[in-house]
């Protein structure tokens, strides 16, 4: 029996999760005749078509690579992301206009204790899904996860300001305030969506790695180098979860091909080992040097010894 993934599972609690909000908001919505509700309640429904899918996406992005996709299948979290920005965006916008209609044409609500109590679970059920999608997201470096787990967050902190909305509604019977939260939400909503979107669209214009990860990879190299090396065309891109990495290492020219595999297999493992779902190619180029001191005297046999150790071991 083939096992489930981690980011899998996660997604597959994400969904049941948003589908258990959004029909307890949508009902509630409707009793009360809240927009704030209903528009938290679109929020979640909106949340079981991102984790839908990110399910979908997430199940092509671990699919291995094939002869139409030699760099596999990662992308289709970044295409996941995008998405999910252009939908969160469409229904940030219909709460506004929905809003704005309910300021000019006046509205009320109904029972708001209702509305009190749905925010409150729904806050505790957001909190544990976006934590357990943060961990999730951070252990397999999942960018649908990551967006997955952003969106519930935000439902964390609107969910506090409708909250805070009911309880002066029912208290002050300040019914106007009710579509002005909703507002709020929305414009919220809007600016993550267009972080969500800039995120997406790095990935698909293959923009480098983070600086901290790069130097990371660099110290890596170094660290595992020689004077007598040499690296450069370092390029590094992400797709979806995986980070590819390539970049050109001169060795002595003395070496037998056996020999250099050895040592660029030496230094794959060591940027693997250290750094999650890298996908690393390394081009081999014979030094240079015009006074070559000769195999028995050149340095790097000390580098070529260590890691023919290693890979006995």
């Amino acid at each position: 029996m083939v096992a489930t993934s981690p980011k899998i599972k996660a997604a597959r609690l994400s969904i049941l999760t948003a589908i258990f909000l959004a029909l307890l908001k949508l009902f509630t919505g409707i009793l009360t005749g809240s927009l704030a509700v209903i528009s938290s309640a679109i929020d979640s429904l909106m949340d079981i078509i991102m984790s839908g899918v990110n399910l979908v996406a997430i199940h092509h992005a671990d699919q291995p690579a094939d002869d139409k996709h030699p760099y596999g299948h990662g992308k289709f979290e970044t295409l996941a992301t995008i998405f999910q920005a252009i939908v969160i965006a469409i229904s940030g916008s219909w709460i506004i206009y929905e809003a704005i209609q309910r300021i000019l044409g006046g509205s009320q609500v109904h029972q708001p204790l209702s509305g009190i109590i749905v925010m409150m679970i729904s806050i505790l059920f957001s909190l544990f899904i976006s934590r357990y999608l943060r961990r999730v997201a951070r252990e397999t470096d999942s960018t649908a996860l990551k967006a997955d787990a952003l969106h519930f967050s935000m439902d964390v902190y609107t969910n506090l300001a409708l909250l805070i909305g009911l309880v002066i509604i029912a208290r002050f019977k300040i019914y106007w305030l009710d579509p002005i939260m909703s507002i709020f939400v929305a414009v919220y909503i809007l600016i993550e969506s267009i972080r969500l979107l800039r995120h997406g669209i790095r990935d698909v214009l293959d923009e480098q790695l983070p600086d901290t990860i790069r130097q990371e990879i660099e110290a890596l190299i170094e660290k595992n180098n020689h004077d007598l090396f040499g690296y450069h065309n370092l390029r590094t891109r992400r797709a979806g979860s995986q980070k590819l990495i390539d970049f050109h290492l001169t060795v002595c020219k003395h070496l037998s091909v056996e020999e250099a595999h050895n040592i660029t297999d030496y230094i794959e493992k060591k940027i693997a080992e250290r750094i999650s779902g890298t996908d690393v190619t390394i081009h081999v180029e014979p030094c240079r040097k015009h006074e070559c001191p000769g195999r028995d005297a050149c340095q790097v046999e000390t580098i070529r010894s260590s890691v023919l150790q290693h890979n006995k071991g």
